[in-house]
Protein backbone atom coordinates (compact mmCIF):
# COMPACT_ATOMS: atom_id res chain seq x y z
CA UNK A 1 0.00 0.00 0.00
CA UNK A 2 1.03 3.71 -0.80
CA UNK A 3 0.45 4.60 2.56
CA UNK A 4 2.65 2.12 4.67
CA UNK A 5 5.12 2.35 2.28
CA UNK A 6 5.74 6.39 2.40
CA UNK A 7 4.90 6.21 6.29
CA UNK A 8 7.58 3.74 6.50
CA UNK A 9 10.33 4.82 4.54
CA UNK A 10 9.63 8.09 6.36
CA UNK A 11 10.14 6.27 9.80
CA UNK A 12 13.36 4.57 8.58
CA UNK A 13 15.02 7.69 7.70
CA UNK A 14 13.96 9.88 10.43
CA UNK A 15 11.56 11.89 9.09
CA UNK A 16 8.45 11.50 10.88
CA UNK A 17 7.61 12.87 13.90
CA UNK A 18 3.92 13.49 14.44
CA UNK A 19 0.81 12.35 11.91
CA UNK A 20 -2.83 12.47 12.40
CA UNK A 21 -4.74 9.41 12.36
CA UNK A 22 -6.44 9.67 9.24
CA UNK A 23 -3.01 10.16 7.66
CA UNK A 24 -2.29 6.24 6.42
CA UNK A 25 -6.12 5.83 5.59
CA UNK A 26 -5.93 8.97 3.27
CA UNK A 27 -2.79 7.86 1.59
CA UNK A 28 -3.95 4.66 1.15
CA UNK A 29 -7.12 5.52 -0.98
CA UNK A 30 -5.07 7.03 -4.23
CA UNK A 31 -3.01 10.10 -5.11
CA UNK A 32 -2.96 13.19 -3.31
CA UNK A 33 -1.94 16.65 -3.12
CA UNK A 34 0.39 17.58 0.27
CA UNK A 35 2.15 20.68 0.45
CA UNK A 36 4.57 22.34 2.43
CA UNK A 37 5.33 26.19 3.29
CA UNK A 38 8.59 28.07 2.77
CA UNK A 39 9.66 31.43 4.30
CA UNK A 40 10.90 34.57 1.20
CA UNK A 41 11.89 36.24 3.76
CA UNK A 42 15.64 35.38 3.22
CA UNK A 43 17.36 35.15 -0.46
CA UNK A 44 17.32 31.36 -0.60
CA UNK A 45 16.77 28.60 1.11
CA UNK A 46 19.38 26.86 3.87
CA UNK A 47 20.96 23.58 4.46
CA UNK A 48 18.33 23.18 7.25
CA UNK A 49 15.71 23.50 4.97
CA UNK A 50 16.66 20.27 3.15
CA UNK A 51 14.56 17.97 5.81
CA UNK A 52 10.73 19.32 5.06
CA UNK A 53 12.34 19.26 1.26
CA UNK A 54 12.89 15.76 1.53
CA UNK A 55 9.13 15.45 3.13
CA UNK A 56 8.00 16.37 -0.64
CA UNK A 57 10.86 14.39 -2.57
CA UNK A 58 9.30 10.59 -0.45
CA UNK A 59 5.78 12.23 -0.73
CA UNK A 60 6.36 12.00 -4.86
CA UNK A 61 8.63 8.87 -4.62
CA UNK A 62 5.38 6.74 -3.67
CA UNK A 63 3.55 8.17 -5.92
CA UNK A 64 1.63 11.61 -4.74
CA UNK A 65 1.87 15.03 -5.62
CA UNK A 66 4.14 17.23 -4.00
CA UNK A 67 3.20 20.99 -3.55
CA UNK A 68 6.11 23.71 -2.50
CA UNK A 69 3.94 27.05 -1.35
CA UNK A 70 6.48 30.11 -1.26
CA UNK A 71 5.08 32.74 1.30
CA UNK A 72 5.16 35.71 -0.56
CA UNK A 73 2.06 37.11 1.20
CA UNK A 74 2.98 35.37 4.85
CA UNK A 75 6.43 36.37 4.11
CA UNK A 76 5.40 39.84 4.67
CA UNK A 77 3.80 39.26 8.32
CA UNK A 78 6.81 36.65 9.66
CA UNK A 79 6.41 33.20 11.50
CA UNK A 80 6.95 33.51 15.39
CA UNK A 81 7.70 30.00 15.62
CA UNK A 82 10.68 29.06 16.76
CA UNK A 83 11.54 33.45 17.16
CA UNK A 84 12.07 34.78 20.48
CA UNK A 85 12.10 37.97 19.43
CA UNK A 86 9.41 40.17 16.96
CA UNK A 87 11.33 40.05 13.25
CA UNK A 88 10.99 42.99 11.57
CA UNK A 89 8.53 43.36 8.12
CA UNK A 90 9.70 42.69 5.18
CA UNK A 91 9.65 44.99 1.90
CA UNK A 92 7.02 43.59 -0.22
CA UNK A 93 9.45 43.58 -3.54
CA UNK A 94 12.07 41.99 -1.30
CA UNK A 95 10.07 39.37 -0.65
CA UNK A 96 8.45 39.01 -4.40
CA UNK A 97 11.81 38.21 -5.38
CA UNK A 98 13.40 35.94 -2.75
CA UNK A 99 9.74 34.31 -3.43
CA UNK A 100 11.10 33.81 -7.36
CA UNK A 101 14.47 32.59 -6.22
CA UNK A 102 13.54 29.92 -3.74
CA UNK A 103 10.84 28.35 -6.30
CA UNK A 104 13.86 27.78 -8.51
CA UNK A 105 15.68 26.38 -5.83
CA UNK A 106 12.97 24.01 -5.22
CA UNK A 107 12.99 22.64 -8.89
CA UNK A 108 16.35 21.71 -8.26
CA UNK A 109 14.27 18.76 -6.19
CA UNK A 110 11.17 17.74 -7.31
CA UNK A 111 9.60 16.77 -10.68
CA UNK A 112 7.47 19.49 -12.13
CA UNK A 113 6.31 17.20 -14.78
CA UNK A 114 4.53 13.65 -15.13
CA UNK A 115 1.36 12.21 -13.89
CA UNK A 116 2.67 13.09 -10.08
CA UNK A 117 3.90 16.47 -11.59
CA UNK A 118 4.54 19.12 -8.20
CA UNK A 119 3.31 22.44 -8.09
CA UNK A 120 4.86 25.47 -7.12
CA UNK A 121 2.19 28.00 -5.53
CA UNK A 122 2.87 31.88 -4.23
CA UNK A 123 0.21 32.69 -1.43
CA UNK A 124 0.22 36.52 -2.30
CA UNK A 125 -2.25 35.32 -4.72
CA UNK A 126 -4.84 35.13 -2.19
CA UNK A 127 -3.23 36.77 0.66
CA UNK A 128 -2.68 40.22 -0.63
CA UNK A 129 -6.56 40.50 -1.99
CA UNK A 130 -8.06 39.42 1.14
CA UNK A 131 -9.74 42.13 3.45
CA UNK A 132 -9.61 42.34 7.05
CA UNK A 133 -13.26 42.64 7.49
CA UNK A 134 -14.35 39.38 5.52
CA UNK A 135 -11.13 37.26 7.21
CA UNK A 136 -12.31 38.08 10.87
CA UNK A 137 -15.65 37.29 10.18
CA UNK A 138 -15.13 34.24 8.03
CA UNK A 139 -11.65 32.88 9.49
CA UNK A 140 -11.17 35.06 12.94
CA UNK A 141 -14.48 33.56 14.25
CA UNK A 142 -13.40 29.67 14.32
CA UNK A 143 -11.04 30.43 16.67
CA UNK A 144 -10.95 31.30 20.07
CA UNK A 145 -8.36 33.30 21.56
CA UNK A 146 -7.62 30.43 24.54
CA UNK A 147 -7.15 28.38 21.35
CA UNK A 148 -4.16 30.23 19.88
CA UNK A 149 -2.78 30.73 22.97
CA UNK A 150 -2.19 26.83 23.60
CA UNK A 151 0.00 26.67 20.93
CA UNK A 152 3.68 26.22 21.03
CA UNK A 153 4.91 29.35 18.79
CA UNK A 154 2.88 31.42 21.03
CA UNK A 155 3.38 30.37 24.47
CA UNK A 156 6.99 30.96 23.41
CA UNK A 157 6.91 34.48 22.92
CA UNK A 158 4.07 35.43 26.17
CA UNK A 159 7.15 36.54 28.13
CA UNK A 160 8.91 38.42 25.72
CA UNK A 161 6.17 40.09 24.01
CA UNK A 162 4.50 39.01 20.64
CA UNK A 163 2.17 41.62 18.23
CA UNK A 164 -1.07 41.10 16.85
CA UNK A 165 0.46 41.00 13.41
CA UNK A 166 2.68 37.83 14.51
CA UNK A 167 -0.34 36.63 16.86
CA UNK A 168 -2.13 36.12 13.88
CA UNK A 169 0.39 34.28 11.80
CA UNK A 170 -1.43 31.09 12.74
CA UNK A 171 -4.68 31.58 11.19
CA UNK A 172 -2.73 33.15 8.08
CA UNK A 173 -0.94 29.70 7.66
CA UNK A 174 -4.71 27.97 8.18
CA UNK A 175 -5.95 30.02 5.56
CA UNK A 176 -3.78 29.12 3.00
CA UNK A 177 -4.45 25.12 4.07
CA UNK A 178 -8.20 25.84 3.61
CA UNK A 179 -7.36 27.97 -0.12
CA UNK A 180 -5.39 24.95 -0.97
CA UNK A 181 -8.10 22.76 -0.27
CA UNK A 182 -10.27 24.25 -2.27
CA UNK A 183 -8.34 25.35 -5.30
CA UNK A 184 -6.29 22.43 -5.24
CA UNK A 185 -7.40 19.61 -3.29
CA UNK A 186 -4.78 19.72 -1.27
CA UNK A 187 -6.14 17.13 1.87
CA UNK A 188 -2.00 16.61 3.18
CA UNK A 189 0.04 19.79 5.11
CA UNK A 190 3.81 18.70 6.05
CA UNK A 191 6.83 20.43 7.82
CA UNK A 192 8.69 20.30 10.79
CA UNK A 193 7.78 19.78 14.36
CA UNK A 194 7.72 23.77 15.27
CA UNK A 195 4.83 23.90 12.79
CA UNK A 196 2.23 21.43 13.97
CA UNK A 197 0.34 23.72 16.19
CA UNK A 198 -0.10 25.88 13.10
CA UNK A 199 -0.77 22.84 10.61
CA UNK A 200 -3.38 21.72 13.18
CA UNK A 201 -5.22 24.85 12.91
CA UNK A 202 -5.60 24.72 9.04
CA UNK A 203 -7.26 21.06 9.49
CA UNK A 204 -9.62 22.58 11.80
CA UNK A 205 -10.28 25.83 10.08
CA UNK A 206 -11.07 22.98 6.91
CA UNK A 207 -12.93 20.66 9.04
CA UNK A 208 -15.54 23.82 10.58
CA UNK A 209 -15.73 25.37 6.67
CA UNK A 210 -15.75 22.48 4.57
CA UNK A 211 -16.49 19.91 6.55
CA UNK A 212 -13.61 18.02 5.27
CA UNK A 213 -11.24 15.95 6.79
CA UNK A 214 -7.34 17.10 6.09
CA UNK A 215 -4.11 15.81 7.65
CA UNK A 216 -0.33 16.43 9.12
CA UNK A 217 2.52 14.88 8.67
CA UNK A 218 5.75 16.59 10.74
CA UNK A 219 9.83 15.81 10.50
CA UNK A 220 11.69 15.90 13.65
CA UNK A 221 14.19 19.79 13.96
CA UNK A 222 17.55 18.49 12.94
CA UNK A 223 20.38 19.43 15.74
CA UNK A 224 23.56 18.00 16.10
CA UNK A 225 24.75 15.91 18.70
CA UNK A 226 26.66 18.65 20.50
CA UNK A 227 23.34 20.70 20.67
CA UNK A 228 23.74 23.18 18.15
CA UNK A 229 21.23 24.14 15.25
CA UNK A 230 22.34 22.15 11.90
CA UNK A 231 23.69 24.15 9.53
CA UNK A 232 24.49 26.79 11.52
CA UNK A 233 28.63 27.58 11.37
CA UNK A 234 31.04 30.23 12.62
CA UNK A 235 31.27 32.21 9.51
CA UNK A 236 26.75 32.25 9.65
CA UNK A 237 24.04 30.10 7.62
CA UNK A 238 24.80 27.38 5.11
CA UNK A 239 22.88 28.54 2.25
CA UNK A 240 21.58 26.41 -0.97
CA UNK A 241 22.64 29.64 -2.96
CA UNK A 242 25.73 29.34 -4.59
CA UNK A 243 27.00 33.29 -4.56
CA UNK A 244 26.00 33.16 -1.09
CA UNK A 245 27.65 29.38 0.12
CA UNK A 246 30.11 28.08 -2.43
CA UNK A 247 29.44 24.44 -3.34
CA UNK A 248 33.00 24.13 -1.88
CA UNK A 249 32.26 25.10 1.31
CA UNK A 250 28.16 23.43 1.29
CA UNK A 251 30.97 20.32 0.32
CA UNK A 252 33.65 20.71 3.47
CA UNK A 253 30.68 21.63 5.35
CA UNK A 254 28.86 17.99 5.06
CA UNK A 255 32.26 16.42 4.88
CA UNK A 256 33.13 17.46 8.53
CA UNK A 257 29.88 16.51 9.96
CA UNK A 258 30.21 14.35 13.68
CA UNK A 259 30.58 11.23 13.12
CA UNK A 260 27.81 10.80 15.94
CA UNK A 261 25.35 12.69 13.44
CA UNK A 262 26.63 10.75 9.73
CA UNK A 263 24.36 8.15 9.79
CA UNK A 264 21.04 9.94 10.77
CA UNK A 265 22.26 12.31 8.11
CA UNK A 266 22.45 9.92 5.44
CA UNK A 267 19.28 8.49 6.41
CA UNK A 268 17.35 11.77 6.17
CA UNK A 269 19.06 13.97 3.36
CA UNK A 270 19.67 11.20 1.10
CA UNK A 271 18.19 9.34 -1.49
CA UNK A 272 20.71 6.48 -0.83
CA UNK A 273 19.15 2.90 -0.90
CA UNK A 274 18.97 1.26 2.50
CA UNK A 275 21.47 -1.12 1.62
CA UNK A 276 23.85 1.34 0.46
CA UNK A 277 23.33 3.44 3.92
CA UNK A 278 23.26 0.38 5.86
CA UNK A 279 26.91 -0.35 4.74
CA UNK A 280 28.08 2.78 5.18
CA UNK A 281 26.90 2.78 8.64
CA UNK A 282 28.69 -0.44 9.30
CA UNK A 283 31.64 1.45 7.88
CA UNK A 284 31.72 4.54 9.81
CA UNK A 285 31.80 2.05 13.18
CA UNK A 286 34.34 -0.24 12.10
CA UNK A 287 36.55 1.97 10.13
CA UNK A 288 35.66 6.38 11.03
CA UNK A 289 38.38 7.92 10.61
CA UNK A 290 38.30 7.07 6.63
CA UNK A 291 34.86 9.07 6.87
CA UNK A 292 33.44 7.18 3.96
CA UNK A 293 29.36 7.72 5.67
CA UNK A 294 30.79 11.52 5.37
CA UNK A 295 31.89 11.77 2.24
CA UNK A 296 29.16 9.76 0.57
CA UNK A 297 26.89 12.29 2.47
CA UNK A 298 28.47 15.43 1.12
CA UNK A 299 28.16 13.81 -2.32
CA UNK A 300 24.77 13.20 -2.94
CA UNK A 301 23.27 16.24 -1.05
CA UNK A 302 26.05 18.74 -3.47
CA UNK A 303 25.50 16.94 -6.20
CA UNK A 304 21.63 17.60 -6.12
CA UNK A 305 22.14 21.33 -4.86
CA UNK A 306 24.57 22.19 -7.09
CA UNK A 307 24.93 19.62 -9.45
CA UNK A 308 27.61 17.47 -10.89
CA UNK A 309 29.79 19.94 -12.59
CA UNK A 310 30.04 21.96 -8.59
CA UNK A 311 30.61 18.90 -7.00
CA UNK A 312 33.57 17.87 -8.88
CA UNK A 313 35.42 20.97 -8.68
CA UNK A 314 34.49 20.93 -4.66
CA UNK A 315 36.17 17.77 -4.48
CA UNK A 316 39.64 18.49 -6.37
CA UNK A 317 39.72 21.79 -4.57
CA UNK A 318 38.95 19.44 -1.46
CA UNK A 319 41.56 17.13 -2.38
CA UNK A 320 43.99 19.58 -2.96
CA UNK A 321 43.84 21.23 0.33
CA UNK A 322 43.33 18.41 2.28
CA UNK A 323 44.39 15.27 0.93
CA UNK A 324 47.96 16.62 -0.83
CA UNK A 325 46.50 16.43 -4.41
CA UNK A 326 48.45 17.49 -7.67
CA UNK A 327 48.26 21.32 -8.44
CA UNK A 328 48.50 20.66 -11.90
CA UNK A 329 46.07 18.11 -12.00
CA UNK A 330 43.20 20.33 -11.32
CA UNK A 331 40.44 21.28 -13.81
CA UNK A 332 39.70 24.75 -15.10
CA UNK A 333 36.74 24.61 -12.91
CA UNK A 334 38.33 23.45 -10.13
CA UNK A 335 40.77 26.44 -10.32
CA UNK A 336 37.85 29.11 -10.25
CA UNK A 337 36.41 27.68 -7.14
CA UNK A 338 39.39 27.42 -5.71
CA UNK A 339 39.67 31.03 -6.28
CA UNK A 340 36.94 31.91 -4.23
CA UNK A 341 38.24 29.76 -0.89
CA UNK A 342 42.13 31.02 -0.91
CA UNK A 343 43.60 35.00 -1.25
CA UNK A 344 44.51 35.58 -4.72
CA UNK A 345 46.63 37.63 -5.85
CA UNK A 346 48.18 39.55 -9.24
CA UNK A 347 51.73 39.38 -10.71
CA UNK A 348 52.20 41.34 -14.35
CA UNK A 349 52.80 39.15 -17.16
CA UNK A 350 56.03 39.66 -18.46
CA UNK A 351 58.04 36.85 -21.36
CA UNK A 352 60.02 35.33 -17.91
CA UNK A 353 58.49 34.90 -14.64
CA UNK A 354 60.31 33.70 -11.53
CA UNK A 355 59.92 32.28 -8.19
CA UNK A 356 60.62 35.87 -6.83
CA UNK A 357 57.88 37.59 -8.57
CA UNK A 358 55.39 35.18 -7.77
CA UNK A 359 56.11 35.37 -4.09
CA UNK A 360 56.50 38.98 -4.17
CA UNK A 361 52.94 39.24 -5.31
CA UNK A 362 51.84 37.42 -2.06
CA UNK A 363 53.36 40.15 -0.13
CA UNK A 364 50.35 42.56 -1.38
CA UNK A 365 47.16 43.62 0.99
CA UNK A 366 45.42 42.53 3.83
CA UNK A 367 45.65 38.70 3.25
CA UNK A 368 49.20 38.31 2.50
CA UNK A 369 51.04 35.32 2.86
CA UNK A 370 54.31 36.81 4.26
CA UNK A 371 54.76 39.76 6.78
CA UNK A 372 57.79 41.40 4.84
CA UNK A 373 60.43 40.55 2.17
CA UNK A 374 62.74 39.07 5.50
CA UNK A 375 59.55 36.67 6.43
CA UNK A 376 59.21 35.45 2.77
CA UNK A 377 63.14 34.82 2.66
CA UNK A 378 63.32 33.12 6.20
CA UNK A 379 60.38 30.44 5.01
CA UNK A 380 62.24 29.70 1.74
CA UNK A 381 65.42 28.93 3.99
CA UNK A 382 63.98 26.59 6.13
CA UNK A 383 61.65 24.74 3.30
CA UNK A 384 58.27 25.69 4.26
CA UNK A 385 57.21 27.50 0.81
CA UNK A 386 56.14 25.59 -2.25
CA UNK A 387 54.68 26.23 -5.73
CA UNK A 388 52.43 24.03 -7.18
CA UNK A 389 53.48 21.67 -4.36
CA UNK A 390 56.84 22.01 -5.13
CA UNK A 391 59.44 23.39 -2.68
CA UNK A 392 61.09 25.74 -3.60
CA UNK A 393 64.70 27.03 -1.85
CA UNK A 394 65.70 30.25 -1.65
CA UNK A 395 67.33 30.99 -4.93
CA UNK A 396 66.09 32.92 -7.54
CA UNK A 397 64.13 29.89 -10.01
CA UNK A 398 62.80 30.74 -13.96
CA UNK A 399 59.48 29.57 -14.27
CA UNK A 400 58.12 27.08 -17.18
CA UNK A 401 55.48 27.82 -19.60
CA UNK A 402 53.75 23.96 -17.49
CA UNK A 403 54.07 25.99 -14.01
CA UNK A 404 51.36 28.48 -15.53
CA UNK A 405 47.85 25.97 -14.04
CA UNK A 406 45.31 26.81 -16.65
CA UNK A 407 47.84 28.79 -18.53
CA UNK A 408 47.63 32.02 -15.53
CA UNK A 409 47.89 30.86 -11.76
CA UNK A 410 50.68 29.82 -9.58
CA UNK A 411 49.48 28.15 -6.06
CA UNK A 412 51.82 29.02 -3.07
CA UNK A 413 51.65 27.47 -0.50
CA UNK A 414 53.44 28.35 3.07
CA UNK A 415 54.09 26.14 5.88
CA UNK A 416 51.17 23.57 5.99
CA UNK A 417 47.69 25.01 5.16
CA UNK A 418 48.45 28.65 4.04
CA UNK A 419 47.63 28.69 0.52
CA UNK A 420 47.09 31.61 -1.38
CA UNK A 421 46.65 31.60 -5.54
CA UNK A 422 48.52 34.17 -7.61
CA UNK A 423 47.24 35.16 -11.24
CA UNK A 424 49.32 36.11 -13.85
Amino acid sequence: MRSHALLDELKWRGLLYQNTEGVADALAGGQISGYIGFDPTAPSLHIGNLLVIMLLVQLQRHGHRPVALVGGGTGLIGDPSGKSAERPLSDPELVATNAAKIQRQLERFLDFTGPDAARAIDNATWLTELRAVEFMRDVGKHFTVNYMLQKDSVQGRMEAGISYTEFSYMLLQAYDFLELRRRHDVRLQMGGSDQWGNITAGIELIRRTLGADAHAITAPLVTTSAGTKFGKTESGTVWLDATLTSPYKFYQFLVNTDDRDAARYLRSFTLLPHEEIESLEAALQASPERREAQRALAADVTRRVHGDKALAAAQEVSGLLFGGADPKSLSRDALVALKLEIPVFTVERKDQLTTYDILEATLVGSEALFSSKADMRRMLQQGGVYLNGRRIGPEREPLASDDLLGGEFVLVRKGAKTYGLVQA
